[in-house]
């Protein structure tokens, strides 16, 4: 059954429903298996309901970061899909191959592009994980460990197994991983300047779309953010095409907030270069014009433990070609 809301076709979606989490959904974020399960609603959408308390995990609320298990109950309340959503939810994705860095029996550490999203949802169709698995038809389990923003390349690891999914879960959520990134920022970065820490909070623009910003230590909805920063080298000015001096920063983050990396550095008074959310929108435009066309923001450098055989892993993936002559001429890490 159909209705005209604002001019347009609109389906309506059934009543709420209950739906029990089996074994190809424990583990994952509750934001993630609602996303999954409610394909062609607006990812904004799904944050709204989680927020309103609309969303009922074994009967009590829950957040999005929270994790449902197997044998959990969800109750979805009823939502409407455009005639548009249920169409673009109604094409598979294309089969893609990413670089890969690592591949066994229990995960794949691949080399995500910049602009390409780790998940369909918020406008996107598909994302990495959606053209995997039309690549890999006969793959019985693929899922994300972790996330990267779209605008970010590097390193991101999918596994293979639930056992790999939820060893290599726990070990981000305990902080066991390694995560450094290279980003390269306008002006001199203070090289006794290592440590911000500074709360994180989320908000909404007026559009719904998702931002950031540090808070105080006092805000109740302030997410402790630990970043650790370290000055690879600096980059000379090039007055000649008025572009001020940049530094190439290697950035670890103790802690996996949204936007992290992009809040601090831009707080900090030096945002990284092509960042179109928080970053320096004048110096932005020139360097569009000199060919940077998007976000200097890489993750270089991961350490983990491998969940089977219990080693330390550390991988390295290289900077894209499009970032290593903005670098200077040692960027490119060895």
């Amino acid at each position: 059954m159909k209705q005209i809301i604002g001019g347009k076709a609109v389906a309506s979606a059934p009543a709420a429903k209950q739906l029990t989490v089996e074994e190809d959904g424990a583990g994952q974020r509750l934001d993630n298996f609602l996303i999954r399960h409610l394909k062609g609603v607006p990812k904004t959408h799904v944050y709204r309901i989680i927020r309103s308390g609309e969303v009922r995990v074994n009967k009590g609320r829950a957040s999005a970061d929270d994790r449902v298990a197997l044998g959990d109950v969800v109750r979805i309340p009823p939502v409407r899909v455009s005639e548009a959503s249920e169409e673009k939810a109604a094409r598979p994705a294309p089969a893609r191959e990413f670089p890969i860095l690592l591949e066994d029996e229990h995960l794949i550490a691949l080399d995500k592009p910049a602009g390409t999203a780790v998940h369909g949802g918020s406008g996107v169709s598909f994302g990495v994980i959606e053209q995997l698995r039309q690549a890999r038809p006969r793959a019985k389990f693929l899922e994300l460990v972790h996330r990267l923003d779209r605008e970010t390349s590097g390193i991101l690891l999918v596994a293979k197994k639930r056992s790999a999914l939820t060893a290599l879960q726990d070990q981000f959520r305990e902080r066991e991983t390694g995560k450094t990134y290279l980003a390269l920022v306008a002006g001199a970065w203070p090289a006794n300047r290592k440590v911000l820490d500074q709360p994180l909070r989320k908000y909404l623009l007026p559009d719904g779309e998702r931002r950031v910003r540090v808070t105080g230590k006092d805000d109740p909805e302030g997410m402790r953010s630990l970043t650790l920063v370290r000055v690879r080298h600096d980059v000379p000015a090039r007055p000649d095409h008025g572009l001020p001096a940049f530094s190439l920063l290697e950035v670890t983050i103790k802690t996996g907030r949204t936007h992290q990396i992009r809040v601090h550095l831009a707080h900090a008074g030096h945002a990284i270069a092509g960042d179109d959310k928080y970053g320096d929108f004048a110096l932005n435009r020139q360097l569009q014009k000199l060919g940077l066309s998007r976000m200097f923001l890489h993750a270089w450098r991961l350490q983990f433990t491998h969940p089977a055989s219990g080693s330390r892993v550390e991988l390295h993936a290289p900077l894209p070609p499009e970032l290593q002559v903005w670098a200077g001429e040692d960027g490119a890490p060895a």
